[in-house]
């Protein structure tokens, strides 16, 4: 299986994170969209499966649950999507090596956040509630119980809550970044994703679908999700930002890579390991 080493992985990165930036508002939104309903998708399976499992089962009907749900995070890297967990690593860190402006980094982030937005709600609405598989019985039961546990932390707890989710998930993009196969990319995702489920952290996309899902059937309130959305999505971009982008920048990238005007193409003389890191991605691209 072939892998790339550390330091390849964050010049491919911090190129991806460029490329990311610049890519057209239109295509943003419609890859986060499908980003967004991706993600919900794979929670939507999540709970079809382990919604009637008998209570004494205990931790192991969460823990297939968990098992299932990278079935979104897979969709986004291979079949493609603008996840706002993900960004929330790879463009800071080209924003930290000054290949893009801070400005750049923010604009990109907030589309994301609309297009995911977007793209779980649709899911949650017209899967959960029109379709009603999230509606009644024991769907609609673990829809509510699992929607009460995330608006029952504090301001602090979704925030560190979040941390924790996002530290995990950008590990879990960056071991993707690091496989060169189809095999070892799905690997890289599943472990550090189911992890994060199983534990039970914070993600805001997860929590795009489920907290309006039971909003949808008559449960809490819009202003109780805007309440948690706030502290999950800072939570995430701190986890992903600062734990995966800035910790990898400060051992990897801080004395090897140029500094350069921000929102510049990056100058044609570059390394052998970025010009390859840049043309792999160019393929998936």
């Amino acid at each position: 299986m072939a892998t790339k080493t550390p330091l390849e992985v964050a010049q491919y990165t911090a190129q991806a994170g460029v490329k990311k930036a610049q890519n057209p508002v239109s295509s943003v939104l419609i890859l986060g969209f499908l980003a967004g309903a991706f993600i919900a998708l794979g929670f939507l399976l999540d709970i079809r499966v382990i919604a009637s499992a008998p209570p004494e089962w205990g931790s192991i009907a969460t823990f297939i649950g968990a098992a299932v749900f990278p079935v979104g995070l897979i969709l986004v890297l291979i079949g493609g999507g603008e996840l706002l967990t993900g960004n929330m690593m790879a463009v800071p860190l080209a924003a930290i090596t000054r290949k893009i402006s801070p400005v750049t980094m923010l604009k990109n982030l907030l589309l994301v956040t609309v297009g995911n937005l977007l793209g779980a709600l649709f899911v949650a609405f017209f899967f959960g509630h029109v379709l009603g598989l999230t509606a009644d019985g024991v769907y609609l039961t673990k829809v509510v119980d699992m929607a009460g546990h995330k608006l029952h932390d504090s301001f602090l707890q979704a925030f560190i809550s979040g941390i924790g989710c996002n530290w995990l998930v950008a590990l879990a993009v960056w071991l993707s970044y690091a496989a060169d196969t189809m095999g070892g990319k799905i690997l890289g995702i599943w472990f550090p994703t189911m992890a994060f489920v199983a534990i039970g952290f914070q993600h805001v996309v997860a929590n795009m679908f489920l907290i309006p899902a039971a909003i949808f059937e008559g449960h809490y309130s819009w202003g109780q999700y805007v309440m948690n959305f706030i502290p999950v999505w800072l939570g995430n971009l701190t986890g992903g930002a600062l734990f995966v982008a800035a910790a990898y920048w400060m051992v990897y990238l801080r004395k090897t890579e140029p500094a350069v005007k921000p929102d510049t193409v990056v100058p044609a003389k570059v390394s052998p390991v970025e010009a390859e890191s840049r043309a792999m991605w160019s393929k998936q691209a």
